[in-house]
């Protein structure tokens, strides 16, 4: 391991904002935070709205900027990228914004029902490959993860460049009759619908595929208060990236 990832890991320890968890404390049992976010983290009543495979925590920090009235928890499993995040929210002492360094599969195990409002899928991996469906965070088995501690109404936001994602996504919602609220496979040329104000953020990855010419497509969701889903008749043509 390179001395600057082990310089990260340990100054991730001193953050204040990043919470990291030993496996032997989360499998199988709760985490000490799980229903407790507001009260003994963030000390105010305001909205949780998670980023799911945060990365460096573009997303997690531009968005804890634009809406002070609401909490941000960016969620990944790669210390050594989150620190840039954590580092930020650390030094520019950003009270709304905090690091959760786990596994998603682990999830359930830090969020109790109904206490997180929103959640934010940011150029996850599509999984392309055949029979990896299921790890797709849009997928029938995540969408359950969230919606045992997500509200009845909580909303999936889904920004990625890969339009097989995308339309996957889409299908999954159709198939469960969840209500979607937008659907657009080219942001930066047509976002009606979609609030300005998102359009400034702009991941590592994101920046990367724009100068490579790729569209960016956005979809938006509900749960609708179930909590079983199913997965979707069909694939979208494996082509599409």
């Amino acid at each position: 391991m390179g001395k600057n990832k082990l310089r990260r890991f340990a100054e991730n320890d001193t953050f204040r904002c990043l919470v990291q968890a030993d496996f032997d404390d989360i499998f199988k049992k709760d985490h000490p935070l799980k229903g407790n976010w507001r009260k003994n983290f963030f000390g105010n009543d305001n909205p949780i709205i998670l980023e799911l495979g945060c990365g460096k925590g573009e997303y997690t920090v531009g968005l804890s900027r634009l809406y002070k009235d609401c909490n941000f928890i960016g969620v990944d499993i790669k210390g050594a990228r989150m620190w840039r995040g954590a580092k930020t929210v650390n030094d520019e002492q950003i009270p709304n914004a905090a690091f959760l360094r786990t596994r998603i599969e682990f999830i359930n195990s830090f969020f109790a029902e109904g206490e997180v409002d929103e959640i934010w899928i940011t150029f996850a991996d599509p999984q392309l490959k055949p029979g990896r469906a299921k790890k797709r965070l849009t997928s029938p088995l995540f969408l359950e993860r969230y919606a045992s501690f997500m509200k009845p109404d909580g909303v999936i936001n889904l920004k990625t460049d890969s339009l097989h994602l995308h339309l996957y996504s889409k299908a999954v919602a159709e198939a469960n009759n969840l209500p979607i609220e937008l659907a657009l496979t080219d942001i930066y040329n047509n976002s009606e619908g979609l609030s300005e104000e998102l359009l400034t953020i702009k991941t590592t990855y994101e920046s990367r595929f724009l100068a490579q010419g790729k569209p960016i497509t956005y979809l938006r969701f509900s749960l609708a208060g179930k909590k079983e889903f199913i997965a979707p008749d069909f694939e979208p043509d494996m082509n599409l990236g």
